[in-house]
């Protein structure tokens, strides 16, 4: 698969509603994903745990409460992905909790009718995250969170990665802000659902398109992705 090394490209690998619908075979692998960006977050075949990538790293995140380099056969069904250039950086001294740190991070996006990349480097009074475990046969997505570890981290060092969607991605992407985690240590982490911020840097790549890439496995081709409860799944499973 030829890379398409576009700095401006938001790349996503299958749509948020085929993960509901329970499409969770690999479509393709760390080797061929690499291609198309150093920053981004995902899940991986069998949902077996939640994926952080920044700086080139690319980490899995598990349910046991580790963290580990990604390995060329490991592979995944839904990511987002991108080469992350920041043109927006700002520090914050004072504590925020997560609604008004949001409020403060959409004050630096030209609108939220564009997708952005953030990392968010700092010192976090808390995060609670969560990471899916490892599920043998395809259910609905919102029937596997049923059994999810929660992991509440305090006044931890670490660094946040994710993305902005506009609203009407919702179903392709997930609208709004999505979220991984990773502690300093590079130990744990996984999707965020909740944090209070206590100091740190946020940098910010606006971007200009997105390229989404529908997969051929046999689970996409037979989804229903028509979710007729679409905004209450996606709020339930991504908290």
């Amino acid at each position: 698969m030829a890379s398409t090394k576009n700095n401006g490209q938001l790349f996503q690998l299958s749509t948020m509603s085929s993960l509901l619908d329970g499409v969770f075979e690999g479509a393709m692998s760390y080797d061929e994903i690499k291609e198309y960006g150093d920053f981004g977050i995902g899940t991986f075949e069998h949902l077996d745990g939640e994926m952080i990538a920044f700086d080139g790293q690319f980490y899995r995140l598990r349910g046991d409460g580790t963290a580990t380099p990604l390995k060329s056969e490991d592979m995944t069904p839904f990511c987002s992905l991108t080469y992350f250039q920041p043109t927006v950086e700002k520090k914050f001294e004072q504590p925020l909790e997560k609604a008004a740190f949001e409020n403060e991070l959409k004050k630096l996006m030209a609108s939220e009718n564009l997708f952005y990349a953030f990392r968010i480097d700092g010192v976090f009074k808390e995060v609670s995250t969560r990471t899916v475990a490892y599920q043998e046969q395809p259910i609905p997505m919102i029937e596997a969170v049923k059994s999810q570890p929660i992991f509440h981290f305090k006044n931890v060092k670490g660094t946040i990665v994710g993305f902005w969607s506009p609203a009407y991605t919702q179903g392709i992407a997930v609208s709004g802000f999505h979220l991984h985690f990773i502690d300093e240590e590079r130990k744990g982490g996984g999707h965020v659902f909740d944090y209070s911020f206590d100091h740190g840097t946020v940098q910010i790549d606006k971007k200009s398109h997105m390229s989404l890439y529908t997969p051929e496995t046999e689970g996409f081709l037979k989804a229903n992705l028509s979710r007729s409860d679409l905004e209450k799944e996606i709020k339930v499973t991504e908290g």
